[in-house]
């Protein structure tokens, strides 16, 4: 291929990813963006009450650990609105449009904590379920949802048009769960609770509003002219302040997080490899990543001290040359959480159980597919010789039995005859002794037969 074949190739495939990749084909006009995003900013009327309802719906799924009811309030929450509204301000350089979005959004935001508060105040149920303390620890995986969801969203906005891709973001980025969490924060007390989640929703609001700014950069949406360039160009710094400074505290949280993760495997692993021994059991494991412990309670034939410090020596060669082994044996320390191991033990002992019975139930099994198949291999043998006698009356007894004989090349191989032994009150003709035999095969379905008269 000559040097001009391959760049027109080149310029051919460029040209199909680029046609593919587009996204000004099917983009709506910029008057119909702008009209699209403003209307939905408002907080007021249908839109505060429906965010109520929301609310209530979420911190019921949240009080109750129901995903599916916390889903729904994500679908009907009208939050998306003002957040969309602040990114399209910011990147037109409209101000006007940039402070009622979040003068909306801060409605928002008070009226869903006031609603939540009130809902946990009131709820019998104070308990914080898994649902909830999921929203309680965000990290900079919430950012990476927080920026693709944002920028699904506001291309979704953008297009000729409307698909059913915000429902779709609301439900991804969760913006609902978390303000209803810091509600529950706010009712019962628990102001880490409160902060990590309002920071969550922080998070969520900030890079979907970042994404929608980014999104009309690229498409070059008519911007808002000013006589002073530099006013745009100071909003478009604090924008990148802003974000910047909410992803700090996030992505510590997230390199925490997968030290935490990376010392509780290897840790498991540790005591996996290290501590099984023959005559003793680990009962209990508590690994604590803050405290780098890694405590061992044994049940069964005492292990002396000398071999647990050569274990432990063996820490550093496993990548836990912080970790603390604490290894407590036969009830030595009542460090033991007795509810948890009573749990373990009975859980254990089921499922041993359970796998005994279902080993038992297929070997019962087993055994009665064996016993049909030869009873019926037995009626079979039974009845071939009644059907011979009555076929031919000089027959006066007869026995099929069933030989292997090896394959002299093959030894693995054999190949099954069937014997059948003949008594006649008089000679048999060839002829007959031919019938018979043909009649054995036919019967029998297996043409290695050998007749005995």
């Amino acid at each position: 291929m000559t040097n001009f074949e391959e760049h027109r190739t080149w310029l051919h495939l460029k040209e199909i990813i680029r046609e593919r990749l587009s996204l000004m084909d099917d983009k709506a006009d910029d008057t119909v963006i702008d009209e699209r995003i403003r209307g939905d900013i408002y907080m007021k009327g249908s839109n505060l009450w429906i965010l109520m309802f929301a609310i209530f719906v979420a911190s019921i799924g949240l009080n109750v650990n129901s995903t599916a009811v916390i889903i729904g309030a994500m679908l009907i929450s009208p939050l998306m609105g003002p957040i969309m509204g602040i990114g399209y301000g910011a990147g037109i350089n409209d101000f006007s449009l940039l402070r009622q979005a979040f003068k909306n959004l801060a409605i928002a935001t008070f009226i869903g904590l006031l609603t939540s508060t009130l809902y946990f105040l009131i709820s019998p149920l104070d308990t914080a379920q898994s649902e909830l303390l999921a929203r309680t620890t965000p990290n900079v995986w919430d950012v990476l949802i927080g920026l693709f969801g944002g920028l699904a969203g506001i291309v979704a906005v953008t297009r000729k048009e409307k698909t059913n891709v915000i429902p779709g973001v609301a439900i991804a980025t969760a913006l609902m769960p978390p303000l209803c969490t810091a509600g529950f924060g706010l009712a019962t007390g628990h102001w880490n609770y409160f902060f990590g989640a309002f920071y969550l929703y922080t998070i969520n609001f900030v890079f979907i509003a970042l994404s929608a700014f980014l999104i009309v950069r690229a498409f070059h949406i008519a911007e808002k002219k000013y006589i002073d360039p530099e006013i745009a160009k100071r909003a478009q710094r604090y924008i990148i302040a802003v974000a910047f400074a909410t992803m700090l505290p996030s992505s510590y949280l997230a390199y925490q997080l997968v030290g935490e993760e990376v010392f509780k495997a290897k840790a498991s692993t540790f005591v996996n490899e290290n501590l099984n021994f023959a005559k003793t059991n680990v009962a209990q494991v508590k690994i604590n990543p803050k405290t780098y412990e890694i405590k061992v309670f044994l049940i069964g034939e005492h292990i002396s001290e000398s071999k647990l410090d050569t274990i432990s020596i063996r820490l550093s060669n496993a990548g836990l040359a912080k970790a603390q082994l604490k290894v407590y044996q036969n009830g030595e320390r009542d460090d033991v959480d007795i509810t948890t191991l009573k749990a373990d033990i009975v859980r254990d002992l089921y499922q041993n159980a359970q796998t005994k019975l279902e080993a038992k139930e297929k070997e019962i099994s087993y055994l009665k597919e064996q016993l049909q198949i030869t009873s019926m291999h037995q009626e079979f043998h039974n009845a071939i010789p009644d059907e011979l006698q009555m076929l031919f009356p000089k027959i006066t007894k007869c026995i099929l039995s069933e030989t292997y004989l090896m394959n002299e090349i093959d030894q693995n191989k054999s190949t099954k005859y069937l014997i059948l032994n003949i008594e006649t009150r008089g000679k048999m003709t060839k002829n007959e002794q031919k019938m018979i035999e043909k009649w054995l095969k036919k019967r029998t379905k297996n043409d290695q037969v050998k007749l005995f008269f």
